[in-house]
């Protein structure tokens, strides 16, 4: 077992000693929302939203990004769970700001390996042991942060299994000050 596992199930063993009141709550967001946010560990999106948890759903991935797969998420929360409201939200000094395509295909051919960023591009440490499948997926890179959540807020929006009545607004959080700018709502 990995000392990382250890650390968890230890952290696991306390949290659940000291009810931490799931047993009240349903799988159902009381404030019948979804956020939809990057995976970055600067973010801690029931906090910057003033929710807590069983307030609303949260949907992560690189970028925050509204792949099919957070789409399906997105439907099965409406259509399931009754969520009223959509909050796409991507943030300033994205890491998927910082590649592309087509770069993290050739890394990937490369090397799976851990990269490096040198503040400017992506470097390979190691080589060798690289797949040619990363050239095959589109990785949903960030081009134009405002640009980017506008498309993706209209791809949900135009979804056909999206429900005309669900509101949905697109965000941009700024890791620098925690402060959350509305940039687009439909």
């Amino acid at each position: 077992m990995s000392e990382k596992l250890n650390k968890i199930l230890s952290a696991n063993a306390k949290y659940s000693k000291n009810d931490p009141g799931l047993k009240d709550l349903t799988a159902f967001p009381k404030n019948e929302v979804v956020l939809l946010t990057c995976m970055d560990v600067r973010l801690d999106p029931l906090s910057f939203a003033g929710f807590e948890v069983g307030d609303a759903n949260i949907l992560r991935n690189a970028g925050g990004r509204a792949s099919d797969d957070a789409i399906r998420s997105l439907i099965v929360a409406s259509k399931l769970l009754g969520a009223k409201e959509f909050f796409v939200i991507m943030h300033t000094h994205c890491g998927m700001e910082s590649i592309d395509n087509e770069t993290m295909g050739f890394l990937l051919s490369e090397s799976l390996e851990k990269a490096e960023f040198d503040g400017h591009k992506w470097n390979n440490v190691v080589t060798g042991n690289g797949s040619d499948e990363g050239k095959k997926i589109d990785w949903m890179t960030i081009n134009n942060l405002e640009e980017t959540l506008i498309s993706d807020v209209h791809k949900i929006r135009n979804h056909p299994l999206i429900h005309d009545s669900v509101e949905i607004s697109g965000l941009i959080f700024d890791v620098k000050t925690g402060k959350l700018k509305n940039i687009i709502e439909l």
